[in-house]
């Protein structure tokens, strides 16, 4: 359905869309869509949660809500635990029904969950430690892996330097470069795929 009020296009079904035509903005709400995923009530997604968590409450001008010692307004606390709770697990909600302090509730859930880390970064450094290029089909699987494994070992405070990247990544390529440079010498062009 299509109606117009002051100029503005609204279509209502579960999205709501408007055009605004005095300055040509176009803004979209989901109604049902959430920033990121709610704290899962098993903590699996804690870190990406927490990572996520953070940086909206701080995009919201809300992030010293959830520092110590902070002295926000009690409107701007409310606004932060508000968001918080939105992205919570229902059981996890009602567990901390009676929080009104975002930095309380945000010191509960590290406390629960921050033992994740533990749990994680043995094996993103098992990971990392073998991870080898012919472990894998492609180039792209390869860096996907790679990616992935350093964004684990970065969420659990591990900094990953370029050098031990590049030596992650290099030594694939020298191979692959000795290879073409081999068959081109011996004039076998046909084992040269790219």
């Amino acid at each position: 359905m299509l109606a117009t009020r002051n100029g503005v296009f609204t279509a209502r079904k579960e999205a709501v869309a408007s055009i605004d035509l005095s300055d040509a903005r176009i803004q979209t709400r989901d109604r049902g869509n959430t920033s990121f995923l709610a704290l899962d009530i098993t903590g699996k997604n804690y870190l990406s949660w927490v990572l996520d968590a953070e940086i909206h409450v701080d995009a919201k001008g809300l992030g010293k809500t959830i520092k110590e010692g902070n002295q926000e307004s009690i409107q701007d606390r409310a606004k932060a635990i508000i968001f918080l709770r939105h992205h919570l697990h229902e059981a996890l909600k009602t567990e901390y029904l009676t929080i009104k302090d975002p930095l309380i509730l945000w010191k509960n859930l590290r406390g629960r969950y921050d033992h994740q880390r533990t749990v994680i970064l043995p094996k993103a450094r098992y990971e990392w430690v073998h991870l080898r290029f012919r472990d894998f089909k492609s180039v792209s699987e390869y860096n996907s892996a790679m990616f992935r494994i350093t964004s684990q070992l970065t969420l659990c405070g591990e900094k990953i330097t370029d050098e031990e990247m590049l030596e992650k990544t290099s030594p694939p390529f020298t191979l692959l470069i000795c290879f073409c440079n081999n068959n081109i010498v011996k004039g076998d062009l046909r084992n040269i795929v790219i």
